[in-house]
């Protein structure tokens, strides 16, 4: 039977938590993790790559892709924040959420355009650009 959580008095979920609750939250935490760790190293590459590839070197461009992920990061806890007391979101912290999510997403698409339009792996096993 549902109820209302007393910590968070949302309604959602079981009053109490089972094993098999548990187990589901856990399992999804770790998907969740998995998925943005692979994610995250990906767009960190593609960014350096295109750094160096504007003629930044050293510590510059080492660091310079950590302040895109810095900035999502940063304003999705302050979002968060918001959701999880009722305060209303930052108008800043929405902006520059969606900034970061533009940064990022320029930079990933800046690599590979490097590549054309299918890219050099696609290309060598006869695959076309939208295929995984």
């Amino acid at each position: 039977m549902l109820a209302n959580a007393p910590e968070t008095g949302t309604g959602y979920g079981p009053a109490v938590m089972t094993g098999v609750d548990r187990a589901i939250r856990v399992s999804t935490a770790v998907a969740v993790l998995a998925v943005a760790g692979v994610a995250a190293y990906v767009s960190y590459w593609h960014a350096y790559a295109v750094v160096c590839a504007h003629g930044e070197t050293g510590i510059t461009a080492r660091l310079e892709p950590a302040t895109i992920d810095g900035l999502v990061y940063a304003s999705s806890m302050v979002n968060l924040y918001a959701a999880r007391h009722p305060l209303p979101v930052p108008a800043l912290a929405r902006w520059l959420l969606a900034l970061g999510i533009v940064a990022t997403l320029a930079a990933n698409m800046a690599q590979g355009w490097s590549h054309g339009p299918v890219g050099h792996r696609g290309l060598a096993r006869g695959q076309p650009g939208g295929q995984l």
